[in-house]
Order: structure tokens, then sequence, then C-alpha cells
């Protein structure tokens, strides 16, 4: 299929091209739109115990706790100066009953003495307005909170805005830019190492106009998936730079291959036909082994989980099928111009010799010592995976945010200068339903207000079925005394009555252990949906039964590694001075989830690289050892700069994004891939696979069948190998894709 796909992207070349142009000017003109279509919620689940108390309360008594706050302070006037309060009060005034559903000030007509003090800082030299914005929905409310940030200016004081609202608006801002700033500074550096790979300027700008091409291709995709389902800011910044990245890598396997096919052939049009089964096999293989990966983000029940892996799938297929479309159709046209432009580097040889070269050198050692090799790569691992141990799950709020930032700056302002007091104050809010007396609520109350860390507990609200209870809190919402003071919560014993008691609190304590839990709960159902379907994968690539388990084995440690390597960098601060933020101290368990999944596609690539080479060279000579060394030596070169590519397109966006969440993605993802690519790759798995001998190749009589019936290989050996790499019979190496230059 892939050959005759091949021969009609040569005979309509142009055509191709035409209607590829024409898309991306379309996409250029509409794509971008996506950015004013995305959703910033969506991080919760939905059947969550808080979620489902907050919707609770806030349907029995509306919302009590602020969207925004404006902070308002002056270093020589107090509240009670008349420019002070003028200022504030026309701000106020200011404000559109269109936009501003609920205002609470320090001057609101009809306040007790209580909640105007509750108000004020013990200075007087600062105050805060508490907002609750028009909409039903976050994007609804953020839209009000957007169009009154101008109104809310006092002159002659300071202001700054806080909230949650605030940290949606500036963190979909950060994401937004941060995004369009990475590519910026990617782009130039993509381009000098695709000219370093290739010596040939126009060999590498092939894999940037595809890399380009995914881009506009990925928004979309994503603005066509707003129109069906919640689309998060997050995932548009994931996907993209998913897409760049796989859309870069791409590239180099097709641009490759195309390059020894065209000087072996000298046809450009026989060159594309011989590309596509080889290179183009690795191009669809390589996104089936993401797309399974990114299928396990669907299994999360956070919406904007899903929208990331549905974003995510639709990009991967679409760079998969611009990589085996748009680019042959790019080369067919440019022929022999593919070397043009070239850049005068020193010449290797050709063919260089058996066993020479630093990666053949590293394979004999791997060869000759595997038991040493195999612990000492472990134990490394194992060692990078140590600072895990100290993991402390968080929640995503505004101490995500870079330092200096208003939503930073107005949560020091309020924990210092309001501590626990007003509309404000750090409050776990419980909804208590059914008809119960008020001497079983009153001893409920008295029950909670005794729980170690629990500060003033009182009734705020009832009606004939409803009770919100509210319970004080100090810290942090993710402290472990305050997660452990939730915990504490639930297990006390319900008043006599009461039919159902939800516990909640927007952005509190509960929705850190609910989304902690939530995902932890999750997880094991993505993961298994991930290694079975990887496992089929790499059984139908490997015709094996022990290598895909190995496979999975390998990665698990590889990821424990990743993961070690990021909370020593991110939760410890390990990297805080380099990258200018502020440590939080604890970690979104959401974020790891992610990083998983996504890094688990990845790295899996580069097993099928090394090993399906190594079992084309085994099934040729029948010698394991020989098998394994040389999948090592000749796969290396590629492997090392894909992964090199990925690294520049992941690596800008963590170490350039303000925002903690990003910033964790990328790093994290940067991580997995450098040492997947390096000590697993090249140590780790051929020295397990030297130990297993003959058994790598070992499948039982009724799987052999399976897999020649669905793999189509007739001969009990397995199938060709899906990378398009060094075949044994044309001696094209991809260790050196720079070689026909």
């Amino acid at each position: 299929m892939l050959a005759s796909l091949g021969r009609f992207t040569n005979r309509n070349s142009r055509t191709v091209l035409l209607a590829a142009f024409l898309f991306a000017l379309f996409a250029g003109l509409w794509g971008p739109g996506v950015l004013q279509e995305m959703s910033t919620s969506g991080y919760a689940d939905p059947g969550a115990e808080s979620e489902r108390a907050s919707a609770l309360l806030e349907r029995e008594f509306g919302r009590t706790s602020p969207d925004a706050v404006a902070v308002y302070s002056d270093p020589t006037k107090t509240v009670d100066d008349p420019e002070f309060a003028e200022a504030v009060t026309a701000a106020v005034d200011r404000l559109p009953d269109t936009r501003i559903a609920r205002v609470q000030s320090y001057w609101t007509p009809g306040a007790t003495d209580e909640e105007r003090d509750a108000l004020v800082s013990e200075d007087r030299h600062t105050t805060y307005v508490a907002l609750n914005t028009v909409g039903d929905t976050d994007e609804e409310r953020l839209a009000s909170y957007e169009a009154v940030l101008g109104d809310l200016r006092a002159d002659g004081l300071q202001v700054v805005m806080g909230g949650q609202l605030t940290s949606l608006h500036q963190l979909q801002t950060l994401a937004t830019g941060d995004l369009a700033s990475a590519q910026l500074i990617a782009m130039p550096i993509l381009l000098v190492l695709l000219v370093i790979i290739f010596r040939g300027v126009v060999a590498a700008l092939m894999p940037i106009v595809l890399g380009v091409f995914a881009v506009l291709g990925s928004m979309v995709l994503l603005r066509l998936l707003t129109g069906a389902t919640e689309v998060s800011v997050f995932a548009l910044q994931v996907t993209m730079l998913l897409g760049l990245g796989l859309a870069i890598d791409y590239g180099l396997f097709v641009v490759s291959r195309y390059r020894d096919e065209l000087a072996q052939r000298g046809d450009p049009g026989e060159a594309i036909a011989a590309t596509l089964p080889t290179a183009g096999r690795t191009v669809v293989f390589s996104g089936l082994t993401v797309i399974v990966a990114l299928c396990g983000l669907l299994v999360f029940p956070q919406p904007a989980s899903r929208s990331l892996g549905l974003g995510g799938i639709t990009a991967v297929l679409f760079t998969v099928l611009a990589a085996v479309t748009v680019l042959p159709a790019l080369l067919t046209l440019l022929g022999h111009r593919i070397n043009a432009l070239r850049v005068p580097w020193p010449r290797r040889a050709r063919t260089p010799a058996k066993g020479a070269g630093g990666w053949a050198r590293l394979a004999g050692f791997v060869m000759r010592r595997p038991v040493l090799a195999l612990i000492t790569a472990g134990l490394v691992l194992l060692v990078a995976a140590g600072p895990l141990l100290s993991l402390q799950p968080g929640l995503t709020n505004h101490r995500y945010l870079p330092a200096g930032n208003d939503g930073q700056e107005a949560a020091e302002i309020l924990d210092e200068e309001f501590p626990n007091e007003g509309p404000v104050a750090s409050t776990i809010r419980i909804a208590v339903v059914g008809e119960v007396e008020e001497a079983e609520l009153d001893g409920y109350v008295a029950r909670l207000a005794n729980l170690d860390g629990a500060g003033d507990a009182e009734v705020e609200r009832a009606n004939g079925d409803v009770a919100q209870v509210a319970v004080g809190y100090s810290g942090d919402a993710d402290d472990g005394a305050n997660t452990d003071l939730v915990v504490d919560i639930r297990a006390v014993e319900p008043p006599v009555g009461a039919t159902e008691v939800l516990v909640g609190g927007a952005g509190g304590p509960a929705v850190a252990v609910d989304s902690t839990d939530s995902t932890l709960d999750s997880l094991p159902r993505a993961l298994l949906v991930v290694v079975v379907g990887t496992a089929i994968l790499l059984f139908l690539a490997f015709g094996s039964l022990l290598l895909p388990l190995k496979a999975l084995l390998v990665a698990s440690l590889s990821l424990a590694a990743t993961f070690g390597v990021l909370t020593w960098a991110i939760q410890d601060g390990g990297l805080a001075s380099p990258l200018g933020f502020v440590p939080v101290g604890t970690t979104d368990i959401w974020t790891y989830g992610i990083v998983a999944i996504i890094a688990f596609g990845l790295i899996t690539d580069y097993e099928l690289f090394i090993v399906s080479r190594a079992r084309e060279e085994y099934t040729a000579t029948g010698d394991n050892t020989r098998a394994i060394a040389t999948g090592v030596q000749r796969t290396a070169g590629i492997i090392t700069s894909a992964a090199l590519l990925m690294i520049v397109v992941l690596g800008t966006a963590g170490l350039t994004s303000r925002s903690l969440v990003i910033a964790t993605l990328g790093i994290g993802l940067t991580v997995a891939i450098a040492i997947d690519a390096t000590l697993v790759r090249a140590v780790l798995v051929p020295a397990s696979m030297r130990l297993f001998g003959r058994l790598n190749w070992w499948l039982p009589r009724p799987l052999r069948r399976l897999h020649e019936r669905v793999a189509g290989t007739g001969d009990g050996a397995t199938s060709p190998p899906p990378a398009g790499l060094t075949s044994s019979t044309s001696q094209i190496r991809w260790t050196d894709a720079r070689e026909h230059t």
C-alpha cells in the first residue's frame, strides 16, 4: 500500500502540493482562532465529591467564594482617607451589572462592622474588593472578568488582581505566549542541527517545512474539536509541541531514506517508491505507538486529559498523513535538488570499517560484559529515581505562576494581611443533605471543630433540606495537614437524618485530595490500555514473546528515573535558580500522569528501531551477539539525531515556559527521551538481550502462526523492520544521514 502511495505521489506531486498549499493558507488564516476557543477549566473530575459538593451548594445558595479579588493599597493613605475611599468606590461603581453579579467591599452598604473589618488590613493601608462575575461556566465568568479588568483601576492607588479567575486568565495568557516564544527559539536551532545532520540546506529545510505544516494542521484540528468537546489551553500547547517534534523526526527518517535511495537508484520516482515502504512504514508504526499511548489519556475522568488525548491523536494522525503524502510529493518535485546548497563539511568514509566508531566500541563492551553493563545502568536509573520517594502530591494554583505575577503577589498579600478572615478565608465547605434537627447539626459542627488542624466551624447557611457547614484551615490548600483534615472530616459520623454529606470548597484541600485520588485511581486503567496496545504492536514488529515484555519493563524503569529527576528539578527546586521559578514543594500528580502516557509512546519508538534492526541481522546470520551489536551500532546515529531534535522541541518549551505546568511537562518529556535514547537503548536494552540469548526470538508455535498470518511473514521469520533501517541487501546505513551529500 505504501509503495502504491509512493507511485501516486510521484505521478501527482504538483496536485498534492497545490492541495497542501491551499490547506496551509486556510489553516494559517482560520487555525489561530482556536486560541479564543480554548477552555481554561476541565482539570477536576466532575464526579469527584468536592465537585459535587460545590455544584450542590452553588445551586442551593449561590456562589459564596469570590471568583476574583482586587487588592488596593497605598503606602501613605488609609481606607479612612477620602481620596482612598473615592478611588475604590469609583472603580466599583464603573462595574456593569451585565458582567458583575456581586461585589463585597469595605464600603458596601449594609455591611456589618465585622464584615467591614475583615476587608481591611491591620495597618488600614490595604483593602480588597471581592467579585463574583456573571456566567454559568468558567469560560463565561472568565470573559466577564476580562471585560472589567480596565474598570478596576483606581486613581492614585496600587491595584493587584488575584483569585481563581486571575490565575486562569494568567495561565492562559502565559500558555499562548510561551508557545509562540518556544517555537521561535526552537526553529533556528532545529535548522542548524538539521544542516549539520544532512550537510545540506535544502535537505535540512524539508523536516522544518513538514513541522510548520503539522503545527498549522494541529491548530485546525483542535479548533474543529472545540465544536464537539471541551479543549484545554494546555492541550493546545502540548499537542502542537508533540506534532512539531514528531514531524521533525518523521521528516528526518523520510528525507534520509530518500537520499539514500536516490543515490542508489538515480531516479527520483523510483527513490520515492522505495522510500515509503521502508521509512514510510517507520512513520506509520511510530505514529501508531504514540496514538496507542495517547489513548490512555481518554481513560482519565478530567475533561482536560481527554481533550489532550483527542487533540494529540488527531495531530499525530495528521502528521503521519503529511509525512507520507505531502513530504514525498515535495521530494519528488525537488528530485536531485534535495542535495543542493551543500555545506562543506569533512567527509566520513562511506562505509566505515566493521567494528569502528564509538557506538561500535560501546556495543562491543556491552556484549563482552553484559552483567556489568546491566547492573551499572540499572543502578544509575535507580539512583536517578530516588527523589521520587519524596514526592508530595499537590494542587495546581496561583503558585504555578511566575514570581512577581499579579496572581502570586495578590495571594501573598491576602495571606499576610488578611489571615483567615472575610470572603477569601481558607474554608472547607460541607454540604449536609437531609432533614437534620438543629441539635444534631450543632453536634456535628462541634465534632468537626475538635479535629486536628480544624479552625472555626459553623453553619453558614441552611434551608429545609441542605445545610452549608464551613470549617476553617490555615496554610496552603495542599499542605499535608489540610489534606489529612479533609480525610478526617469525611470519616466523622454524620448527623442523624443526613442522607448525604459532601466535603468540598473551591480550590481547597478537598479538591487537592480528590484530584490526586482521581488521577491515581485512573492511572492503572490508563496504563493497562497503553501496555496492552503497545505489547500487541511490539509483538507484530518483533515476532517475539519475551521482547515486548522486556520493552515494557525497561520503559517502566526509564520512566521511574525520569520522574525522580523531575521531582528533584521542579518540586525540590533543583532547577529553580537557573530557570528562575520559586519551588512549590508539591507536585500535581495529573501532570505526571500526562508525562507518563506521552513519554511511553515516544520512547517505544527507539525500542522499535534497535530491536527491529537486531532481528533483521539475527534472521540473516543466526548470531544473537552479532545481531545485538549490529542493532546498536547501525541505529545509534538515527536514534541520537531523532532524540536530539525532539529534545530541542520539548526542552525549549520546558526551559522557557513561565508556567510550572508546561515546564514540568516539557522537562519531563525531555528527560525521558534523553535517558531512553542514551543509557537505556545503548546499554540496558542490548545487555538484557545479550543475556536472554535465543530466548529473545522464541515464540510458541500457535503464536508464531498467528504472527505469520497477521504480520504477513510466511516463513516464520519476523516481518521486515518497521524502521526503514539498514537493510542487509541494500547496505543503506542510517548511522550517517550526511554521507550522500
